[in-house]
């Protein structure tokens, strides 16, 4: 359970599709180890925009708010909406996190956000491109930036234009969909040398999301100075989450907690 509940907007909110998840939200996980560095991480499960898998949330909440994080789980939109349902939601949750920074004890300045597989492009989107769209009924859009601070991925969809995963693409931008939009929503092209810090994990042979993905905003992030981990182990299924069962791969959760504690 978690310890609060934030909802992302007004109750007569257009904004408020409804869903087997749940209206769009944030639920927060207080820390329970020593409080660090006054960080906040918001948590973006994957599920191909069309699904929100529960295995890539609250367990890594908790993981976060036991390493004395302040942790938020989002639930945005996905299909049927398309974009940008999605991407207003989380714009809208970084902001909110960075309003209540003095109500969590946080520093506003030091927000992660972290993604799985079509969370993995939904982050990368809003880290690159956070103002592609400003939704109108977000009041707090002019006083707070949506950019993260810091960027954690796992198996992320990247692009929609070289090795794409066309489920997420489709369910996204809908089937009717322009290369110009593709190409928009490919975020290796939109990397900059204000993309933040960025982590990257995933499986050589991952049947679903081919590796190049997390390869090209790798090399990306290289061109344009931004630092970057990236860690790739040789076997493993898409969408491990936390690996618990995988002795190797599991490491990846020792390698993105100790990249969490450098100062930046």
């Amino acid at each position: 359970m978690s310890d609060k509940t934030i909802q992302l907007w007004a109750g007569d909110s257009a904004n408020n599709s409804d869903s087997q998840w749940g209206k769009p939200r944030l639920d927060v996980y207080l820390p329970t180890g020593p409080k660090v560095k006054n960080r906040a991480v918001i948590v973006c499960r994957g599920g191909g925009y069309q699904g929100l898998a529960e295995h890539e949330g609250a367990p890594f909440a908790k993981l976060f708010a036991m390493h004395g994080y302040t942790a938020f789980v989002l639930t945005y939109r996905v299909a049927p909406n398309r974009f940008p349902a999605g991407h207003s939601d989380l714009c809208r949750a970084i902001r909110m996190v960075r309003s209540k920074a003095s109500e969590f004890a946080i520093d506003p300045n030091d927000v992660t956000i972290l993604g799985f597989s079509a969370g993995g492009h939904l982050v990368s989107t809003v880290a690159t491109q956070p103002d592609v769209h400003v939704e109108a009924e977000d009041d707090l859009a002019e006083t707070f930036s949506a950019r993260p601070d810091r960027l954690l991925m796992g198996y992320p969809v990247i692009s929609f234009t070289q090795f794409p995963h066309m489920g997420s693409c489709n369910n996204l931008l809908g089937e009717g969909h322009t290369e110009q939009q593709r190409k928009q929503f490919s975020n290796e092209l939109n990397v900059d040398a204000n993309t933040p810090p960025t982590f990257i994990f995933f499986t050589s042979d991952d049947p679903v999301v081919p590796v190049e993905n997390g390869l090209l905003f790798a090399m990306a992030c290289r061109k344009h100075n931004v630092p970057i981990e990236l860690h790739s182990f040789e076997h493993g299924p898409h969408g491990m989450g936390l690996a618990a069962n995988d002795e190797h791969i599991g490491l990846w959760i020792k390698l993105m907690t100790n990249w969490m504690q450098k100062e930046r």
